[in-house]
């Protein structure tokens, strides 16, 4: 690729840098430890160019660069230090001198590192690799966990016994086969069971949406949810403890059947009756049970994904670190099992458009609810759904992650935060108006959202906010 200063102005002009495209300005000079494991780090990430004498804030203005005045020795240099070439122009462009590395793409199965460390960018910074992103490079072009095999040899008959092939269908909405070829050969279409020479084989995806009982597949039976009940709002005393029996996909509506059984009851007054009603909405139950089992890495053994009810909350958690950073949980997506949810999806049982976690934030609003809790713990991601909390029993933490919950899910919706908007959320009168501007002040303080650009007015009391990042 010839780089001209045509293409210079080309990137220059792209709204952000990306994972693909890096800006320095490098007005001297540009230390070579840095230069190897930015080339790492975007190597790693699928390749790229890395341009030094341009600023890196937009309009990226060229300042020139004096740096790495002999390319030809740098790129010997780079070889040696990072074992991969790395191709490296002089640009005289009219503003000044840039230098331009081209960065190839690691190849598929390998992370490249420096000096041990394998690298990737986040934001300005350079950072190790996640252990769940290091184990799927390493695993790019072998069978993932889903497609591998659960039980082998099996005739139809076998098939048919182990998997609930009946409700199977009736989740597609499809007429059950008048024979058994036509269940098997669906089920082949769907790569859920494969034809090999000593009979079929159903693939752990098969086993763990559709067994009938999950025990009957020892590598699939440990991946089962767990329900624990507690007494109180700690660990101290275990009420019960049950796992499921099912496949997800057939034992989901009864999961989220005893789930919803085994919530408190609170009571509440509405239109000046008393009554009881749980915890936590139904929805809010489900939509994250959905999210918990798709979203799950599958290759951490040994571990499954676990509800936790206490008197005063849920914890929904899932072995593996999310992909999508918890804080752009309600506006991102990204699957990490894209067949299992593709599937799922299809079943009715979760929709993969990111309207779950908008749902459950949705539903914390319209209840009034304290805002869910996003977290992540040692290989999990875990989500913390309270019950009725009034807003004068909220702590600061509360109030301040459900006005960035808030301004998220304005922006989504492609409307904008104002101090109005959070007290309705609350539930609160016009005479808290200067408190919620103080939630607001912290929220912003904290580097969670900021004032909208483009708000017509200037005026407190009229100001509009948007997250942060938007």
């Amino acid at each position: 690729m010839t780089i001209t200063p045509e293409q210079i102005d080309i990137w220059r002009s792209a709204a952000s840098e990306t994972q693909h495209l890096e800006f320095k300005e490098a007005k001297n000079q540009f230390d070579n430890t840095k230069l190897y494991r930015y080339c790492v780090a975007i190597a790693n990430e699928g390749g790229g160019f890395l341009l030094l004498g341009i600023a890196d804030k937009p309009p990226r203005p060229i300042v020139g660069s004096a740096a790495f005045k002999n390319p030809v020795e740098m790129a010997a240099k780079l070889f040696t230090a990072v074992g991969f070439r790395v191709d490296i122009d002089e640009v005289q462009h009219p503003d000044g001198r840039v230098v331009v590395f081209s960065i190839p793409p690691r190849p598929k199965g390998t992370a490249y590192h420096y000096e041990g460390a394998y690298l990737m960018r986040a934001g300005e910074e350079l950072v190790p690799m996640s252990e769940d992103q290091l184990r799927k490079i390493f695993s790019e072009g072998r069978p993932s966990w889903l497609e591998n095999y659960s039980v082998k040899g099996l005739i139809a008959q076998d098939v048919v016994q182990l998997l609930d092939t009946q409700t199977f269908f009736d989740l597609l909405n499809l007429p059950y086969p008048t024979d058994q070829k036509g269940v098997i050969a669906r089920l082949i279409s769907e790569r859920l069971i494969e034809q090999v020479e000593n009979g079929f084989s159903i693939s752990n995806m098969g086993a763990i949406l559709l067994a009938k009982k999950l025990r009957d597949f020892p590598n699939v039976s440990r991946k089962a949810t767990r329900v624990v009940v507690y007494d109180g709002e700690s660990k101290m005393k275990t009420i019960s403890d049950i796992t499921g029996e099912k496949g997800y996909a057939v034992g989901f509506k009864g999961l989220v059947d005893y789930v919803m059984s085994q919530l408190p009851q609170n009571e509440v007054i509405e239109d000046a009756i008393r009554k009881e009603v749980k915890l936590v909405p139904e929805l809010v139950i489900r939509e994250l049970l959905a999210n918990a089992l798709i979203h799950q890495n599958m290759d951490i053994e040994g571990t499954s994904p676990v509800v936790e009810i206490y008197s005063n909350r849920v914890e929904i958690s899932n072995p593996g670190l999310p992909i999508v950073p918890v804080e752009r949980f309600i506006d991102g997506y990204q699957s990490r099992n894209e067949r299992l949810a593709d599937l799922m999806r299809r079943f009715g049982i979760c929709e993969e458009k990111s309207s779950g976690i908008d749902r459950v934030v949705e539903a914390a609003e319209f209840l009034q609810l304290p805002a869910p809790d996003f977290l992540t713990a040692y290989k999990r991601t875990v989500v913390v759904i309270y019950g009725l909390r009034a807003f004068r029993d909220m702590g600061g933490s509360d109030r301040i992650r459900a006005c960035y919950q808030h301004c998220v899910l304005q922006w989504v919706l492609r409307k904008q935060m104002t101090n109005q908007s959070l007290r309705d959320r609350f539930g609160v009168s016009d005479g808290s108006a200067n408190t919620i501007s103080q939630i607001i002040t912290a929220a912003v303080e904290q580097g969670l959202i900021k004032n909208d650009p483009n708000a017509p007015s200037d005026s407190r009391r009229y100001a509009r906010y948007i997250p942060a990042w938007a």
